[in-house]
This record gives structure tokens, C-alpha cells and sequence, in this order.
């Protein structure tokens, strides 16, 4: 069965308003990149006491640690990195968490990819190698300007890598928005590779994000994909929705982008909790 969780900070930088829009829409997961203000690899052992207090009392789980390991530039100290890697890793055990999210790493505007592949690949291998002693499944995301922003990136990284323990997040969105096609041509090569979903949807036009179902991304072909495939995973609600609906709360414009989901899930026939 499919499991709706979301990027909640969307919502709002405060716990209990992020719970009480998520409880009140059926969802008991959040994927966890910041609250009260402060990146997840960023929160003291008092706030990481809190959370696990309030999410176990509320009866909350997290499907991801959001890290931004990975977005960092290729040339970067990579000494900083390795120790986040290891804070991730200790956050997703204390919560039972199977997912780290992770980038690939940004490259020098201007040059080529094949100039930094080495490097790439040598951080990408440091951070799955960790993975794989802990246990914990690493989910790339095929965000903008980074390696593995574009489809041979994302599968040259994958493929060199070679892990049951390093996956793709796989975001429609971000797809479009970098001038690439999510079913025609992204899904047939990395559909082994998906082991997780952000929920974005964009126009070619713009470009610019738009709930799920309204953009070029033919979100619906790609659910009845993951239908047929017998997907079990999570679908990830990231709107950025503000440009969109620049006059809707924060608040407001994740409920679109939740019930968007919702509406193409149901259209679909595909159950959810």
C-alpha cells in the first residue's frame, strides 16, 4: 500500500501546526528537513528530545531524514560531510527512520561533469559505505544543478555505485523543470532504482511548480506506473507552491498540493494510509 508523507516544514516551522494539518488529513508520517526553525542536522539533543516526545505521543512516525548532504560543491571540505553523515545516521536509528535523503553534489558552473565524475563518485561511495554498516537506505534526489540532476547523471551515479543501500528519490518535478521528461523518458531507465517519491509537478513553461496532475510531468501515467509495478512506498508532498499561489498561506498551499495527490490517487484507484 502507498504511504502518503510530506515535507511538513512547508506547513510551518512549528511542530504541533505541522501535526495538527497532517493528523487532521489522515497522514501520520513527515519527512523530516526542519522545525522551529532549524535543519534537522542542525537540532540539539534537547529539541531531538522533544520531537521524539511529541511525535511519539501524537503517534507520528518519519519516513526520511531530509539531510542536505550532498548539496554541497564538489570542491568543498568533505570532512564536514562524513561527520553530518554520521549525525543523519544516528537520528534515523534513535527514530527508526529507513530513509536518509542525499544529493549529488554541485558542480562549477561552466564545467564539464566528467571533469569531478572521480570526485563524485569517491564522496558518493564514502556516504553509501556508511550506509550500508548502519543499515540505512540512502535516497538521492534528482534535484537542479547538481550531478545527478539529470537522468544519465542520476543512472551514472547509481549505476557506478552499485548499492542495494544507495536509491533514487524520484522527483517528477524537478524533472520537467530541468527540461527532461518523467515517464517518456526517466522512468524507463530508472524505474529499478526508485525507492521513494517527492510529490512535484511543474510546467515546461516558466518553469514553475504546480500540484500534482496540472504540469507536463504526466503524473497520472506515472502512478498507474507504480500501480502496475506494485510500488509500496512513500509519495512525498514538497509543493513549492509559491510562485504558483503566491497569495495562499503556507498552510493553504500544502492542502492543494495534499488533496491534489489525493485526487489522483483515488482517480487511480490506488489505496493510501
Amino acid at each position: 500500500m502507498i504511504m502518503i508523507t510530506g515535507f511538513a516544514d512547508e506547513i510551518s516551522q512549528e511542530l504541533e501546526e505541522q501535526l495538527n494539518v497532517l493528523e487532521e488529513e489522515g497522514i501520520r508520517y513527515l519527512e523530516l528537513r526542519g522545525v522551529w526553525g532549524t535543519n534537522v542536522m542542525k537540532l540539539s539533543d534537547s529539541q531531538l528530545d522533544l520531537l521524539e516526545e511529541r511525535l511519539h505521543t501524537r503517534g507520528f512516525r518519519i519516513s526520511s531524514i531530509a539531510s542536505p548532504l550532498g548539496k554541497y560543491g564538489v570542491l568543498e571540505d568533505f570532512a564536514p560531510q562524513l561527520d553530518d553523515m554520521d549525525k543523519a545516521i544516528r537520528i534515523a536509528k534513535r527514530f527508526d527512520v529507513p530513509y536518509i535523503r542525499i544529493f549529488s553534489y554541485y558542480i562549477p558552473q561552466g564545467d564539464d561533469l566528467a571533469i569531478h565524475r572521480d570526485e563524485v563518485m569517491l564522496r558518493m561511495k564514502q556516504l553509501v559505505s556508511k550506509a550500508e554498516a548502519a543499515q540505512i537506505h540512502l535516497v538521492m534526489e534528482n534535484d537542479s544543478n547538481l550531478y545527478g540532476t539529470s537522468i544519465q547523471g542520476c543512472l551514472d551515479i547509481l549505476q557506478t555505485i552499485d548499492s542495494p543501500y544507495l536509491r533514487l528519490a524520484f522527483d517528477p518535478g524537478n524533472f520537467v523543470i530541468n527540461g527532461e521528461q518523467p515517464m517518456a523518458e526517466a522512468y524507463p531507465l530508472l524505474s529499478s532504482y526508485i525507492a521513494y517519491v517527492h510529490v512535484k509537478d511543474a510546467r515546461k513553461e516558466g518553469p514553475i511548480f504546480v500540484p500534482a496532475g496540472e504540469g507536463d510531468s504526466e503524473f497520472g501515467s506515472f502512478l498507474q506506473a507504480l500501480k502496475q509495478e506494485g510500488f509500496k512506498g512513500f509519495l512525498s508532498v514538497e509543493p513549492h507552491l509559491h510562485k504558483a499561489f503566491p497569495e495562499l498561506s503556507d498552510k493553504d498551499r500544502y492542502l492543494v498540493a495534499l488533496r491534489a495527490l489525493k485526487a489522483m490517487l483515488n482517480q487511480a484507484g490506488m489505496d493510501w494510509n
